[in-house]
């Protein structure tokens, strides 16, 4: 802002003298060269010493090179007020742009306002301010009403409100209370909680957003890398374009002359400067980047944004992703094996495991494990899991597992997930558990359909039954059930090769085991609200709320960044060709070549910035 403040000064400084230059009388035509050098040194110095030290650097071909050549030539041909008009329009530009860019920072730097500036961390019954940085897991914290949440954890004394708008997007408040886990970043509504840490800082969920934001600038689109490689050729072309304009004509064409010509190769220099579109390409996608963001989608690179465009299959995970991965246990069924001791047996043997199906089955049994009577443990990927409880091996686990087993059993007919127990192989009988699927996965399928994508698939370790009956509620256009993980990767293989050459397939996921597919695909995207570590580390875009929704919605800002992009694009190059063809007929004026320069630049970076109120 202290450096935007300095610019104005000087533009007003220079543009006083520039004008008053104007009322001099013509007999102080000293004075009023005197007032025009003044103006061009204070607007123009600061371009001429860039233009140089980037000679240096051997960076030779770039705007300032362009408007110290331009205006420094104006003054050896004597066109003193349009060589000051020109560097002077040109830091009005300068200034428009840096106001332009600082607001789209602003505008991101506000959304993501999450950075929690303290932590009130309870030790010896008192409650002591300290930096976010310096609290340990299972330190107890105190979140007051008001307060950011400073870091992840656990709720063990309280019930509150939780803003959490500006991590999930979502403007209606979560209700917490003991049990509830809560995130960094969102803020305390309405009442005083005790949390128990349960990461720190460096992994919390607020270090990671800000993480992926901060780099997301660093990953450019295949668009902002042809922008770059073509200011790079384009300068040199035109400076030598201008040379030939300057040079060629006067000595070929008789009675043309040197200062005409040298005057029309000035004012094609300045018409070329390619300012408009290395500025507001990446402005535009920093600002498509921002939009998402506020929607709770984090993006983490405008090449992944560029790449949404262009969808054409979108694959899901099942459980967690079109679900809510929240099974409740609603039939168990022995087989010469009391119920309840079916219940308890599949407890203990999936004790160990964090899948969602086993801890199901620990909330239904109700009772506290003895550690004690389990001697051994194994899981078993995709199939469920192996222990031995009070001395006998039991399975639990699909089909799949029983049959690696040798296990005679008779297949259970549900829909729903079904688990099998055996013990000392043979078949105790089946726990069947059940999955809502989420409250806005049909409007999601609707909504990638009308955003053009071709194809929806679902990949499932689930039975076949279970799968069809989501794929169907759905209107999925294919599901593929009873996958181990390695067989989601083959899956994803061979649909990479089902699309065309320029479209792009998306998974997306919220597992450990979905990590190799997020990474394989051209696009992952991981549930991030309850997604694993993993999953977030592999996915090249993280949806905080995890709403299948989202995917759609990222898509149509992905689809409104480019279009802007585009037009800025054609927009650009249309009326600079136009000009620079004008300026070579000697049609062109400098005041024209300063609208083909500045002007442009001004009305595109404006143009990009719609791209931060995408929907």
């Amino acid at each position: 802002m202290k450096k935007q403040r300095k610019l104005l000064y000087k533009i007003l400084i220079a543009a006083i003298l520039f004008l008053g230059a104007f009322f001099l009388p013509v007999k102080q035509e000293v004075w009023r060269l005197a007032c025009w050098l003044s103006a061009y040194v204070i607007v123009g110095l600061p371009v001429l010493l860039k233009a140089l030290k980037n000679i240096g650097h051997g960076q030779v071909f770039d705007e300032n090179f362009l408007m110290a050549l331009a205006t420094i030539g104006a003054f050896a041909i004597g066109e003193y007020s349009e060589g000051v008009a020109v560097m002077l329009f040109y830091q009005i530009g300068e200034l428009f742009q840096s106001y332009a860019v600082a607001k789209s920072r602003k505008s991101i730097a506000s959304l993501m306002n999450i950075r929690p500036d303290y932590a009130n961390i309870e030790k010896d019954g008192k409650v002591v301010k300290v930096a976010p940085e310096d609290v340990a897991v299972d330190d107890l914290i105190i979140i007051n009403v008001g307060e950011k949440i400073p870091l992840d954890g656990q709720i063990i004394e309280g019930y509150s409100l939780i803003d959490t708008s500006a991590i999930t997007g979502e403007s209606v408040p979560r209700e917490a209370a003991v049990g509830s886990d809560v995130v960094s970043g969102c803020i305390n509504l309405t009442a005083r909680l005790k949390v128990k840490v349960s990461r720190i800082y460096s992994q919390s969920t607020v270090a990671k957003i800000l993480d992926l934001v901060e780099n997301a600038s660093s990953k450019k689109a295949v668009v902002e890398n042809f922008i770059t490689r073509f200011a790079r050729y384009y300068t040199p072309i035109v400076v030598l374009l201008a040379v030939f304009i300057a040079v060629f004509p006067p000595m070929l064409i008789d009675g043309a002359l040197w200062s005409d010509w040298f005057y029309r190769a000035l004012t094609f220099l300045v018409i070329s400067c390619p300012c408009a579109l290395v500025i507001s390409v990446p402005l535009s996608f920093f600002g498509g980047i921002g939009a998402a963001s506020r929607q709770g989608i984090l993006v983490k690179g405008s090449n992944y944004l560029e790449a949404l465009s262009k969808a054409e299959i979108v694959v899901f995970d099942k459980t967690g992703t079109l679900t809510k991965g929240s099974f409740e246990v609603c039939k168990v069924q022995g087989e010469g094996i009391d119920n309840r001791k079916l219940l308890e047996l599949a407890a203990y043997a999936g004790l160990g495991s964090t899948h969602p199906v086993s801890q199901s089955i620990r909330k239904a049994f109700g009772q506290e494990p003895d550690f004690e009577k389990i001697s051994s443990y194994e899981e078993l990927a995709g199939r469920g899991t192996k222990a031995v409880v009070d001395g006998k091996e039991v399975l639990l686990g699909n089909k799949r597992l029983l049959d690696e087993f040798q296990v005679s059993f008779e297949e259970a007919k549900e829909v729903g997930t079904v688990v099998y127990v055996a013990q000392n192989r043979a078949y105790l009988g089946y726990i069947l558990i059940a999955d809502e699927i989420k409250e806005d996965a049909l409007s999601a399928i609707l909504a990638l359909k009308r955003a053009g994508i071709k194809e929806t698939v679902m990949l499932t370790g689930d039975n076949f039954a279970v799968a069809e009956n989501v794929a169907q509620k759905l209107g999925l256009d294919k599901f593929f059930a009873n996958l181990l993980p390695a067989q989601k990767v083959e899956k994803v293989e061979k649909l990479l090769q089902d699309k065309t050459a320029q479209g792009k397939l998306v998974f997306t996921g919220d597992g450990i085991n979905d990590a190799p597919v997020l990474a394989l695909s051209d696009i992952g995207i991981a549930m991030g609200g309850v997604g694993s570590d993993a999953a977030v580390e592999a996915a090249d875009v993280v949806i905080m709320n995890d709403e299948p929704s989202k995917i759609a919605q990222a898509i149509r800002i992905s689809k409104k960044t480019l279009q802007i992009v585009r037009q800025n694009i054609v927009f650009a190059l249309g009326v600079k060709f136009l000009v620079l063809i004008m300026g070579a007929e000697g049609v062109a004026t400098m005041w024209d070549a300063v609208f083909a320069d500045v002007g442009v630049s001004v009305i595109a970076i404006l143009n990009a910035m719609r791209a931060l109120k995408a929907k």
